[in-house]
């Protein structure tokens, strides 16, 4: 790899790891496996240690993951709570455990011991204590500043209030939820008709930060304390000391703790921990070798983000073989059809695991799947199983080929793959899985524009049957609206009299909430201009459609084949009887000055919003772009402008500020 292609790479892998750790440590939503991450880690810091003059102040390789959520209050941590170094094989194992105790020897300490912990996958938290009394305890955050999550803390019960000496301490420990507990809070909340967790780990960090100590309280939260952040008034020399002194204290101390002497006793008590890894009652994501000596670790000293005297060593996926049974399909809130594996229940990391993703058409041909292999299953992280490879070797004969469906298991209507994509759709324009979607796109701004019908209340209508396909907007009473919020009544009325405002709206906007794949609100305009009212274009050829300038092959192609269905007849239908408008009215000729000039927008702007923006350059003959390219005419730039101002400037592209865009378009 060149010079140029590491600087961009370097970037990709930054862009990359920034979403995934804000979704990991922000949100609690994490989107990959810890192992699929670590990997992307690995290589960012490989390529930072060959290129060090591309290195990002912003990467993760240089600070702790995790912000403070708005709502607590902050606490400045006065012994930062680092993160730590990742290693995924032995040999740096043995290169750590050789050069700590090369350290040793050269500073005269005398124990060169180690101690060897699970690394407990849950959510880390520092407890404070005066006088032997809990008085505070916070989140890790950034590692600097944490969460203040005293009272949620306070709920959890193996938290001693009030420790046996009355000492001025600060530990740290990890807050989770056991394999047992979790089951049984997801088979509870399933009962009740609530989303269940994705996995235990982000389950407990959910809970820790909740701003109502309330909703803590209702969730089986566990703690196991692993380390003295700061203590007063004691001297204690090594940390397998200090671990069964917070014993002796109260605290619910990591049961999984080895002492070795050697790298041979390193290796063994990690190939332990690994053995029985099912075992444990708790999810762990690796093994932790600690320095036992603490004067050590005090010459030592850390990094901006990791300990010297610490690392982690990451267990491979855990992988099981087990058959697979049969293959059915889930249809998503957009359409995409996924095939999903049946299999025969299997113990992988910790869960039993019966069904998984098969992601799509393409990786189901890739790995060459069958119905009634036997396939390998990795589960990592915690995260959604996979399927590895098939056990060729296993088969029978008696497999069978999988083909994805040529009509939607739920509506019946046509699927449809298109050209350079992956998804398999549904085509249906009633179909109920894809009917909340349908039913946002169709009353968004950009389309019918009904105000007040949001998300929120869109599910609750949902939920209570008073929609149950896109006309049903336009049955719905003031009664119905009224009663799903508590003093609703100016509620309802404003949003009955949006949605009767909405019928007089202009044919295009109609034709952009139809949502047919590649129609968007400029090639809705082009239409509605064109054919006048919805008979016409419902009737329109693929040789009228495919001769009009802006509309594509490709568009004409799905123009068509959307007024073909039956289902969408039907829809057109029920709107015509609910009194929607379906004919263009005059439109407003508009001066062309940016005709053929493509724009692209780019930060925050103060003056517009980027859909105002946006359908000025449109009404005024121009295009928007998502990218800079030597076609584009001018970049309009808000505050904060990034990648997309700096390729400008590379490629002589004009850029306008919001003041400069205003005395274009006067």
């Amino acid at each position: 790899m060149d010079r140029t292609e590491a600087k961009k790479r370097m970037k990709e892998l930054l862009d990359k790891t920034s979403y995934y750790a804000k979704k990991y440590y922000d949100e609690d939503k994490p989107e990959i496996s810890d192992f699929e991450y670590d990997m992307m880690m690995l290589e960012l810091r490989n390529l930072e240690n060959q290129y060090p003059e591309f290195i990002d102040e912003k990467s993760y390789t240089m600070h702790v993951g995790g912000t403070v959520k708005a709502g607590f209050g902050k606490v400045e941590h006065e012994v930062p709570l680092l993160s730590m170094q990742d290693i995924f094989n032995i040999e740096e194992i043995e290169d750590f455990v050789n050069k700590m105790q090369k350290q040793a020897e050269e500073n005269g300490i005398q124990n060169k011991n180690f101690v060897v912990e699970t690394k407990i996958d849950g959510l880390t938290a520092s407890l404070e204590y005066k006088n032997g009394i809990f008085v505070r305890g916070s989140t890790r955050g950034n590692g600097l500043v944490g969460e203040d999550v005293t009272e949620n803390l306070k709920t959890i019960k193996n938290i001693p209030k009030e420790l046996t000496e009355k000492v001025n301490i600060t530990v740290r420990g990890e807050v989770f939820i056991s394999h047992q507990d979790f089951q049984k809070m997801n088979q509870e909340r399933e009962e009740k008709g609530e989303e269940i967790f994705a996995n235990a780990r982000n389950a407990a960090a959910g809970s820790l930060r909740q701003l109502d100590s309330k909703v803590t309280k209702t969730r089986p939260l566990d703690i196991y304390v692993y380390n003295i952040q700061k203590i007063e008034g004691k001297e204690i020399s090594s940390h397998y000391e200090a671990l069964k002194y917070l014993e002796k204290l109260g605290f619910n101390v990591n049961p999984e703790k080895i002492l070795c002497t050697s790298k041979e006793e390193v290796n063994k008590a990690i190939e332990e921990i690994g053995s029985k890894r099912d075992d444990l009652t708790f999810g762990i994501d690796g093994a932790v070798i600690k320095v036992d000596d603490l004067n050590l670790r005090e010459i030592l000293g850390a990094t901006a983000k990791n300990p010297r005297w610490q690392i982690a060593y990451k267990y491979p996926p855990e992988q099981k073989k087990t058959k697979l049974i049969d293959i059915v399909c889930n249809v998503g809130r957009t359409g995409v059809i996924t095939p999903l594996a049946i299999l025969e229940p299997v113990q992988v990391a910790g869960s039993m695991i019966s069904k998984t993703t098969l992601h799509n058409e393409d990786f189901i041909k890739e790995k060459e799947i069958k119905i009634g292999d036997t396939v390998l299953i990795q589960k990592a992280g915690d995260v959604i199983p996979e399927v590895v490879k098939v056990i060729k070797e296993k088969r029978t004969g008696e497999e069978k080929e999988f083909k994805m469906p040529e009509v939607c298991p739920v509506c019946g209507a046509q699927t449809i793959r298109e050209e350079g994509e992956a998804a398999v759709r549904c085509t249906g324009t009633e179909c109920p899985a894809k009917l909340y979607r349908n039913l946002v796109h169709f009353v968004s701004r950009e389309a019918m524009n009904i105000d007040g019908l949001g998300e929120n209340i869109i599910d609750q209508l949902m939920d209570k049957k008073l929609i149950t396909n896109i006309a049903d907007i336009y049955n719905l009473t003031f009664e119905d609206i009224a009663s799903l919020k508590k003093n609703g009544k100016k509620f309802a009325e404003n949003l009955v009299n949006a949605i009767e405002n909405s019928k007089q709206n202009d044919l295009y906007r109609l034709i952009t909430a139809l949502g047919i794949m590649h129609i968007g609100g400029k090639a809705s305009k082009v239409l509605a201009k064109r054919f006048k009212n919805i008979d016409n274009l419902s009737n329109a050829s693929l040789e009228e459609l495919s001769g009009i300038d802006d509309i594509g092959p490709i568009m004409a192609q799905s123009i068509v084949e959307f007024f073909s269905q039956e289902q969408t007849k039907d829809l057109i239908e029920k709107l015509k009887i609910a009194g929607v408008n379906m004919e263009a009215k005059d439109m407003e000729e508009t001066d062309d000055r940016f005709n053929g000039k493509t724009f692209v927008l780019t930060g925050s702007l103060e003056k517009f919003t980027r859909e105002e923006a946006s359908d000025i350059i449109e009404k005024l003959g121009g295009k928007v772009s998502s990218s800079v390219s030597k076609k584009t005419a001018y970049v309009l730039a808000g505050e904060e402008a990034g990648s997309k101002l700096e390729k400008a400037r590379t490629l002589g592209v004009t850029i306008l500020t919001e003041d400069e865009f205003v005395e274009l378009i006067k």
